[in-house]
C-alpha cells in the first residue's frame, strides 16, 4: 500500500487530545494543505482561520455545551457528557474554515486534507461541524468578532488538531457501500 493509501487508511476521529500545541511548521503545513485543496473553477471560496488561543477555544466550548444543554433533546449533549464534556475534546488548536455561501463540497474537501496532512504529521484531528453551536449563539457575534470573521462570510466547518492523548484506531470500512457498473 502507498503512503498515501495508508494514511487514509489511519486516520480517524481523535477525540481527547493532550494539553501542547502542535509545532508552528506542523500548522504552517496543515494551512498550506487546506489552501491546496481543489475547488470549483479553482474558486477558492474559503478561509482559513488557525485558532491557537486555548482561552478562546474554552470559551467556545463552554458556550457550545451550554446551548446544548438547554435543548430539549438532550442526546447530543449527554454524548459530549460520556466524552468527557467537551464540545472540542480539549484540543489546543481549531482550523476554523469560513466560506462564502453555497460552497459546502469545497469546505468538506478542505476539512479533509487538514485531516490527512494531520495524521501524516502524526497529529490527531477530527471534523468538526459542531464549532458552529457557540457561533449561533448569544454570544455568537462576540466570538466571530474576536475571531475576525468578514463580513458575508460564514461558518463551514472545523477541524480540531493535536497531540492525541488516547491512541485511536480507524473505523471499519464497510464495503457492502461499494458497487461498480460495468
Amino acid at each position: 500500500m502507498n503512503e498515501t493509501l495508508r494514511t487514509i487508511a489511519n486516520r480517524y476521529s481523535c477525540r481527547d487530545y493532550e494539553d501542547r500545541l502542535p509545532e508552528k511548521e506542523k500548522l504552517e503545513a496543515l494551512a498550506m494543505a487546506a489552501v491546496q485543496s481543489p475547488s470549483a473553477m479553482n474558486r477558492q471560496p474559503w478561509q482559513i482561520v488557525v485558532i491557537t488561543n486555548k482561552s478562546l477555544i474554552d470559551e467556545m466550548d463552554a458556550e457550545g455545551m451550554r446551548i446544548l444543554s438547554e435543548r430539549e433533546d438532550k442526546a447530543i449533549y449527554e454524548r459530549f457528557m460520556g466524552r468527557g464534556g467537551k464540545l472540542f475534546y480539549n484540543a489546543p488548536c481549531m482550523f476554523l474554515i469560513l466560506k462564502q455561501p453555497n460552497t459546502d463540497i469545497d469546505t468538506g474537501i478542505v476539512s479533509e486534507n487538514i485531516s490527512l496532512a494531520a495524521t501524516s504529521l502524526g497529529l490527531g484531528s477530527v471534523i468538526c461541524g459542531m464549532a458552529n453551536i457557540p457561533l449561533i449563539g448569544s454570544k455568537g457575534d462576540m466570538f466571530k468578532q474576536r475571531i475576525g470573521f468578514p463580513d458575508g462570510w460564514e461558518f463551514g466547518v472545523a477541524v480540531l488538531v493535536g497531540y492525541a492523548k488516547t491512541p485511536g484506531k480507524p473505523h471499519e470500512p464497510d464495503t457492502t457501500k461499494i458497487r461498480y457498473v460495468e
